[in-house]
């Protein structure tokens, strides 16, 4: 877009359907470079990319030229047809419905960074609900219980 300007970042989050540990050692590295691969082929910057094998966290600037919802779903629907073709999980993969979107300032950019290259270490301490109503309250973010991921104990 001529003439327009933007620094714009969201950490995106989101898990397997039914929350399950599908994304495991073996092809988490496979399966994080292609989604690195769609980010960059919508034109768009992937920071980083992490996660556990229940819950992934994407951190991207993105453009005003393109809706977060969008990039989302081609993210999900492209990723899950790689996993289901290549095999990677046994059964049919998909991914939950939704997902968290939460956006930052350049200032917070190496902090967020970090935030997500030290899922493991994190998560040691803190189970995946326990993070994700975390940053839903830091940000404010109005919610309804049922909506929400499944959480499973």
């Amino acid at each position: 877009m001529a003439n327009t300007f933007s620094q714009l970042y969201a950490q995106i989050i989101f898990s397997p359907q039914g929350r399950q540990n599908l994304i495991q050692e073996r092809i988490k590295s496979d399966v994080y470079k292609y989604i690195v691969g769609i980010i960059k082929n919508k034109d768009q910057k992937p920071m980083i990319i992490n996660g556990m094998p229940d819950h992934v966290h994407l951190f991207i600037g993105f453009s005003p030229d393109i809706c977060i919802s969008d990039l989302v779903r081609e993210i999900k629907s492209n990723s899950t047809n790689y996993i289901n073709e290549q095999k990677l999980v046994a059964g049919k993969f998909s991914w939950q419905k939704g997902f968290g979107a939460f956006t930052y300032s350049k200032s917070q950019v190496s902090k967020v960074i970090n935030y997500v290259q030290k899922q493991e270490e994190h998560h040691r301490k803190k189970s995946f609900k326990e993070e994700y109503m975390e940053l839903l309250e830091k940000f404010d973010v109005d919610y309804k219980e049922e909506y929400l991921f499944e959480w499973y104990s």
